[in-house]
């Protein structure tokens, strides 16, 4: 069985975690696998949106396969967390859109993979959690990183201190998640929302992401300078000129 499924519908790609015997565990396969998926929705010019999922309604991505690290030293703890570091970095670095669908449980890696995307939607059925602290470990995938610059720093910290999992609604409320849906529509909604992002121009829309990511990385200076960069390069493109000259030719 694959563990990572790939779907190509128009301009949209759908890559979905499928391991729901162990509730889409990951491990180094589903890692190596997902980083090949990514790579093929780079590469891919006809997909403009990326959609991240998890097979069945149970999960998402229910963590770590804890199998795979209860017996780890210190020496192949590391080793393990740069492997999942590298699929997390690669969602937040990839140069189109990237959304995380969540229809279950998204507890630990699959949180901070999350946390990597763009933004993400949840079904009602959706629930949240660093529980690593219960098992004596922690976040190794940036989650203490990307969650409090997304929610604040004292809620991250008593979410991380304590595991607590939180729902949909809450997740709704702090900012961790843009929109609630059924779990009979979260697919479908997510992809309308994809395809209004799809429709954009390509270049301007991976210039915004790398110009909002690397405000997160440098002082305000710094970044709107690079943001004038990226405006710039905005006019290199056919595109730009095609749909300013249309715009004005309406007037």
């Amino acid at each position: 069985m694959d563990v990572i499924l790939y779907e190509k519908n128009d301009a949209i790609a759908l890559i979905t975690f499928n391991r729901p015997q162990a509730l889409n565990a990951l491990n180094s396969e589903v890692n190596l696998k997902l980083i090949e998926a990514l790579d093929a929705a780079e590469r891919d010019d006809a997909v403009k949106v990326v959609i991240l999922t998890g097979t069945g309604d149970k999960a998402f991505v229910a963590g770590a396969d804890i199998k795979e690290m209860q017996n780890l030293d210190a020496i192949g703890a590391r080793d393990f967390a740069l492997k999942a570091k590298r699929a997390a970095d690669k969602i937040y670095h990839l140069k189109k859109p990237v959304i995380a669908a969540i229809n279950g449980f998204c507890l630990g890696g699959g949180l901070e993979y999350a946390l990597a995307c763009d933004f993400r939607v949840a079904s009602e059925k959706a629930r949240f959690a660093l529980p690593e602290i219960t098992l004596g470990i922690m976040p190794g995938s940036a989650g203490t990183q990307r969650l409090p610059r997304l929610i604040g720093m004292g809620k991250a910290k008593e979410l991380i201190y304590t595991g607590s999992i939180i729902g949909a609604q809450e997740a709704l409320a702090l900012g961790l998640v843009n929109h609630v849906f059924t779990k009979e529509t979260l697919i479908a909604e997510t992809t309308a929302i994809a395809g209004q992002i799809a429709g954009k121009s390509p270049v301007a829309l991976s210039l915004i992401k790398s110009a909002i990511n690397r405000g997160t990385e440098t002082d305000l200076e710094t970044a709107s300078l690079f943001e004038i960069d990226c405006f710039a390069l905005c006019f290199t493109t056919e595109e730009q000129k095609q749909l300013m000259t249309a715009f004005v030719s309406k007037k």
